[in-house]
């Protein structure tokens, strides 16, 4: 099978990709989205606190068409702008707040919860009219024309149905008394407002998935970019070489007390060690001083090389004795048989003698697997 071009941006984006797309600018945003929330947060605020504003509007309107021979002699505007600001304000700016935090809190939940002030930074790029003119005339400001048309479709079309139904009776509001106009033209707006906001609703409930393909497809990368993403991840052998060094220095430093006193190295052959040791005097049965996987275990398997310790290969016996033995313990009595044959043998080799490696069997209850799990095998 021939292999794919390299220039070809044909993979999806990886997690490490995604992430430095989002800490650039580029994440999930939706205006539609932000748009539909903003109108229905103001439509549900004023469900909510409708009446508390209709009421300031109310009196306002009473003491706007209430004035005497000395207003109209002595006008003065302050005294007519400053109340109807005091009771107006208070509502108005308390909604303004409301849909402003509910309009950010959902762009930053469509957006990974990243807030980058980057964003906010002058560019040039943004009053380049060379620029303007590609995004205008591009695939891009085609597409984002034939959104546009159809919203307005759509919203003129909610907008003329709400205003066959509605219109008459907003026309005959003049009849009726000041409270029940105000209250009848609030009702008619506050529908119109939901409408509006469930016609926005559908269309961002369209326009998140074309943005998710649409940045999908733009994060996308080549054979090239992932293969030099997972060098990057990797590091150099050099530099990976040097990382596990240092950690098996680390780990060198951790066991030397306890390599200093062990006899023997029971081991699995690489990834698990295990220092022993036996004296009667001190205690009843071997003693786990050390135990290790990984780089500990290469550091332990150094160490005993360095001593001059016997190295006994039987990962059964050592995957056994790492996960029922804590460091500074007695090793279970199941494995005393097991493990006897073993300190014979160092002994044996300690007199110079070269006596056969002996045969040892771990209890099958006591047997593991490199995760620790239970082995019958």
């Amino acid at each position: 099978m021939s292999e794919q071009p390299s220039g070809e941006k044909s993979f999806a984006p990886t997690a490490r990709r995604k992430r430095d797309a989002a800490q650039k600018g580029d994440v999930l945003r939706s205006k539609e989205l932000a748009t539909a929330v903003a109108v229905l947060a103001g439509a549900c605020w004023l469900m909510a606190c409708g009446p508390w504003l209709l009421r300031r509007i109310e009196d306002v309107a009473r003491a706007g068409f209430r004035f005497d021979r000395a207003a109209l002699e002595q006008f003065e505007p302050g005294t007519v702008i400053l109340p109807v600001m005091a009771a107006i304000l208070p509502p108005v700016l308390l909604m303004g707040l409301v849909v402003m935090t509910l309009t950010i809190a959902s762009q930053l939940l469509f957006g990974e919860g990243r807030f980058l002030p980057g964003n906010l930074a002058p560019r040039g790029s943004r009053i380049n009219p060379l620029a303007g003119l590609k995004r205008m005339f591009g695939a891009q400001g085609l597409i984002e024309l034939g959104k546009s048309l159809l919203k307005l479709a759509l919203l003129g079309g909610i907008a003329l149905w709400w205003a066959r139904g509605n219109l008459h009776a907003m026309l005959g509001l003049a009849r009726g008394d000041l409270a029940s106009q105000l209250r009848s033209a609030w009702d008619a707006g506050l529908r119109l407002l939901l409408l509006l906001g469930a016609g926005l609703a559908m269309i961002a409930m369209v326009d998140w998935p074309i943005q998710f393909i649409r940045r999908s497809r733009r994060l996308k990368m080549t054979l090239q970019e992932m293969r030099d993403e997972h060098k990057e991840a990797e590091g150099s052998p050099q530099r990976r070489a040097a990382i596990r060094q240092r950690q098996r220095e680390m780990a060198r430093g951790g066991v030397m007390r306890a390599m200093n006193e062990a006899q023997f190295l029971i081991t699995n052959p690489a990834h698990f060690a295990v220092a022993m040791v036996y004296d009667p005097a001190l205690a009843p049965a071997p003693v786990v001083l050390a135990k290790g996987r990984g780089e500990k275990a290469l550091a332990m398997r150094e160490l005993a090389a360095e001593r001059n310790l016997p190295v006994l290969e039987y990962p059964a016996l050592a995957r056994s004795v790492y996960f029922t033995t804590r460091e500074n313990q007695l090793i279970r009595e199941e494995l005393y048989v097991a493990v006897a044959a073993l300190v014979a043998f160092v002994f044996s080799l300690r007199r110079g003698e070269h006596p056969p490696r002996p045969q040892v069997e771990v209890p099958v209850a006591l047997r593991f697997d490199a995760q620790g799990r239970a082995s019958k095998a």
